[in-house]
């Protein structure tokens, strides 16, 4: 799909001299990194998510396992 968009002199510049040292179309290179862009933004959204979800878990080892292992800890060899 062709679209048209405003970008600064300057990135534009450093797109195409990017683009070009790879062989590559300013199509392509804005695809890609919009492509890569997203999938970034998604990762950190998803990671955001599973903080929230375990931010109220309590995730300590219960006290008698913790003395068990603890135990443990010293009467075997490394």
């Amino acid at each position: 799909m062709k679209t048209a968009i405003s970008v600064p002199d300057a990135v534009l510049r450093r797109a195409d001299q990017f683009a070009r040292r790879r062989k590559m179309s300013r199509s392509a290179l804005f695809t890609q990194a919009m492509e890569e862009f997203l999938a970034r933004r998604e990762r950190r959204r998803v990671a955001e998510q599973l903080e929230r979800a375990h931010r109220d878990v309590d995730s300590s080892l219960d006290p008698v396992l913790d003395e068990m292992q603890r135990r443990t800890l010293f009467t075997e060899e490394w």
